[in-house]
């Protein structure tokens, strides 16, 4: 079969996987999914104006690449195993704050499809584009700098997310480190000393490498700034580099400050919410063993004027250290002042009957039963924490 394709890259209006969202001007990528082959919506997306077919995951790497680089723009790459949704959403709006016309990845659609349909959304007169970076296996990482030719890198952490598929955290680093590895000489990589793999990843870089202490008298500033509405120490490094990114294009530290008074996270990071005398913090959009843990400790942190509830799911794609990963959660969970610990899920579970606490209520299968079990213990006054792995649907019910 043969598709239409817009004479020249500048004949286009945006890209769209969903045929549904297709208006005049825009690119229709057909990709067959799991369940879905957008090859079926060709001739609904042409009928309601699409501009062209992009057939695949490879056209599309290739019209991307292309368009990318058309922009006039400068592109920053952020990744981490932590923190890079939050690190990238802070980028963007400080660089905002600083009157820049910034364009950036929507919530965290930052694998081989979601960064080269961000570029592809891009506006031509934009003058920044932040990109997340996502990667569960080697290679990926490569793969979307080859795309976005990032001109400036931030990681935000190195943890133990996806570590079924790279062995180490040192694995890890270097497959996140291949962002500074590909930068150009006159670019600069951002990165905190307090990250656990700095040296490897400051080796790494062919660019400049800008060095954030997220305890210096900015991060000091930051902390106050964030204490209300993003608690915890790993967001005050979040911020920390961003601001240091948002500096390096002339933002000076007040500015980013004052974009924090109505900062706000997309999808279910953090989200706060009262409901009959109970807190709720959903903070189900992922979850790894390290995103568990300032989780827990930023929650066991918060005030509270009844009981902490901690409600932690499982974690996917740990591979052979899923047990010791689970369990090392659930003893961190119990050593904290957190009242009340709900394992949910079967390595929860298991994890859960290995380790045996005080605190621990009876274990439950899945989400549904969580939240009926939720529904007789709480009181008014209680807080509760949600934290699971996305596919847990742990969120879900509690919306």
């Amino acid at each position: 079969m043969c598709y239409t394709m817009p004479m020249s890259l500048g004949e286009f209006r945006g890209a769209t996987l969903d045929s549904r969202k297709v208006k005049p001007g825009m690119l229709f990528v057909a990709v067959k999914g799991e369940r879905v082959d957008g090859h079926d919506f060709i001739q609904q997306a042409l009928a309601v104006g699409a501009a062209g077919i992009i057939d695949g995951r490879e056209e599309l790497t290739r019209v991307a690449s292309e368009y990318r680089r058309s922009l006039k723009a400068k592109v920053i790459g952020v990744t981490g195993s932590a923190g890079k949704t939050t690190t990238k959403e802070l980028i963007a709006a400080f660089l905002r704050a600083g009157g820049f016309r910034v364009h950036a990845t929507e919530g965290n659609f930052n694998n081989d499809l979601g960064l080269p349909l961000t570029i592809l959304n891009c506006p031509k007169d934009a003058e920044i584009l932040v990109l997340e970076m996502g990667t569960n296996h080697p290679g990926e990482i490569a793969h979307l700098v080859d795309v976005a030719a990032p001109d400036a890198g931030v990681i935000s952490s190195i943890g133990t997310a996806h570590i079924e598929f790279f062995k180490t955290q040192d694995g890890i680093a270097d497959e996140k480190g291949t962002l500074f590895a590909r930068l150009p000489p006159d670019g600069f990589a951002v990165v905190g000393v307090n990250n656990d793999r700095y040296e490897r990843l400051r080796a790494m870089s062919a660019a400049r490498v800008v060095s954030v202490d997220p305890s210096d008298a900015a991060g000091a500033q930051i902390a106050k700034a964030l204490a209300q509405r993003l608690p915890g120490e790993h967001n005050v490094s979040n911020a920390r580099l961003a601001v240091a990114c948002a500096g390096e294009f002339g933002v000076p530290l007040e500015r980013c400050i004052a974009a924090l008074e109505d900062f706000a996270l997309p999808g279910d990071r953090w989200r706060v919410e009262e409901r009959g005398g109970v807190t709720y913090v959903n903070d189900c959009y992922n979850a790894n063993p390290t995103s568990m843990e300032v989780a827990l400790e930023t929650f066991a942190a918060m005030p509270c004027k009844g009981r902490r509830v901690a409600v932690l799911g499982d974690m996917f794609e740990l591979g052979t250290r899923s047990e010791e990963f689970h369990e090392r959660v659930l003893s961190r969970a119990a050593s904290l002042p957190i009242d009340v610990v709900m394992p949910v899920g079967e390595a929860m579970t298991a994890a859960a009957a290995r380790i045996r606490a005080a605190s621990f209520t009876a274990p439950c299968a899945d989400a549904a039963a969580a939240h009926a079990a939720l529904e007789g213990i709480l009181r008014s006054g209680d807080a509760v924490l949600l934290k699971a792995s996305h596919g847990m649907h742990l969120g879900k019910d509690f919306k």
